[in-house]
């Protein structure tokens, strides 16, 4: 089924009515949460974070017409668990994208290693280099492309690694969802 079709969107809003969906979605969210809390601070106001296995779950299950509300909710939570500087709602829109951009290429899809590179990939470039570059530089008064250069490299050389974390925890974690029901058949698409 397309992204572009309404049989798609329909098919996912009907998950924000299950709460087998609601719970798992919000177990997600607390793990994500907690998993913030271990971040390595680097120069230039950047971090590795180890988040995003479990965003990319999260929006796997929620589906894509909840992922911008769980994104707002788990960046708010998040922010008032473990506030680093003062809360600035560009970072909320940047968790939001993100969490759609996760539920687009992981909903209903089959999870190969191809799409995992790709879907992180699209986070990594729009919301981590772009939308966080944006905000670093209109919070700190620098040029963007001063942050755009580091978050850049940052990302870009964590990009291989992060898709190989993502491959294993999804090679373990994706049977059990299939099992539940939370996820779509893999072996059928």
């Amino acid at each position: 089924m397309s992204v572009f079709t309404r049989a798609y969107w329909k098919a996912a809003a009907v998950r924000l009515k299950s709460p087998k969906i609601l719970a798992v979605s919000a177990l997600l969210v607390a793990v994500t949460i907690a998993i913030t809390t271990l971040y390595i601070p680097l120069p230039n106001n950047l971090h590795v974070f180890f988040d995003y296995t479990p965003k990319a779950l999260c929006a796997m299950v929620c589906g894509p017409a909840a992922a911008l509300g769980v994104g707002f909710v788990m960046d708010i939570l998040g922010f008032l668990a473990r506030p680093m500087g003062a809360f600035f709602p560009g970072y909320t829109v940047t968790t939001m994208v993100a969490m759609l951009i996760y539920a687009l290429g992981f909903y209903n899809q089959k999870i190969t290693i191809p799409r995992i590179a790709i879907t992180k990939l699209a986070v990594n470039v729009i919301c981590n280099i772009g939308l966080n570059s944006l905000w670093n530089s209109m919070l700190m008064g620098k040029a963007f492309t001063v942050f755009l250069a580091g978050s850049a490299t940052k990302n870009l050389l964590l990009w291989p690694v992060e898709v190989i974390v993502m491959v294993l925890i999804f090679r373990l974690v994706t049977p059990v969802m299939e099992k539940y029901k939370l996820i779509a058949p893999q072996k059928k698409q």
